[in-house]
């Protein structure tokens, strides 16, 4: 049996700490959905730090822009970026696939992998996000993987 990799781990760590958050799925608008998302992502980041023993976030490889990937397993090749909005018309698919592309310049990058909420793998699947990362692919042999938390808190209603 095959250990598992940096991202399966990273993707369960996602997916724990949205499961101990009963709220997390609720549309909360800008100021509390911003200050919930933040806290959130710096659980994961501190989760995984200390489940990998190494701070593997936040990394600038964007080339000389001032941007930074969530995630970056050199030994995987591969940036994960948690996207919450994935699901939303207007997200940062594209700014997060140019990312991904600026790092290829000077690091090992053959993958991007984009973790949102339940609807990304449904927007992600329209023919302009489709074409994007069939053309990033193409040209820069870059694969956009999409994945979904899972909502696995009870829907209750009153």
């Amino acid at each position: 049996m095959e250990d598992k990799t940096k991202v399966e781990t990273l993707r369960e760590i996602i997916q724990s700490v949205a499961d101990e958050r009963p709220d997390f799925f609720k549309i909360k608008g800008e100021g509390a959905g911003n200050l919930d998302t933040n806290n959130f992502i710096a659980e994961v980041r501190q989760r995984a730090k200390r489940v990998f023993g190494k701070d593997f976030s936040e990394r600038r490889i964007c080339g000389e822009t001032a941007s930074a990937v969530d995630f970056y397993f050199e030994d995987e090749a591969t940036i994960v970026e948690i996207a919450l909005g994935l699901g939303l018309p207007n997200s940062e698919y594209e700014k997060d696939i140019l990312k991904a592309l600026l790092a290829q310049e000077t690091y090992a990058v053959e993958r991007l992998v984009l973790v949102g909420k339940p609807g990304a793998l449904k927007q992600c699947a329209q023919p302009g996000r489709t074409a994007i990362r069939g053309w990033a692919f193409r040209h820069h042999k870059l694969i956009v993987d999409v994945y979904e938390i899972i909502n696995n808190h009870p829907v209750t209603q009153k």
